[in-house]
């Protein structure tokens, strides 16, 4: 008889295993700094542990000027307004 398939992971439950191995990857990451092949590796690796010690960056965005306005105003009143 064949064994049964395991239970379906929850995103909560896979989220928890993830983390799990927060101190081994981060091991890993430090590890491709240090000691990558390729200078592409090491600044891959670099940039995710910065990601993940601060946060991404925000982004910024910019308006140049009116040709957006009455778009933008839309927008703003449909999400503190609830309608278009």
């Amino acid at each position: 008889m064949p064994s049964p398939l395991p239970k379906k992971k929850t995103p909560t439950e896979i989220r928890s295993l993830a983390r799990s191995y927060t101190e081994m990857s981060l091991q890993a990451i430090a590890h491709v700094i240090q000691n990558g092949e390729s200078e592409q590796a090491r600044i891959s690796a670099a940039f995710g542990m910065l990601d993940r010690g601060w946060g991404k960056p925000a982004q910024q965005i910019e308006h140049t000027g009116k040709d957006g306005e009455n778009e933008i105003r839309i927008i703003m009143r449909t999400i503190t307004e609830g309608r278009m």
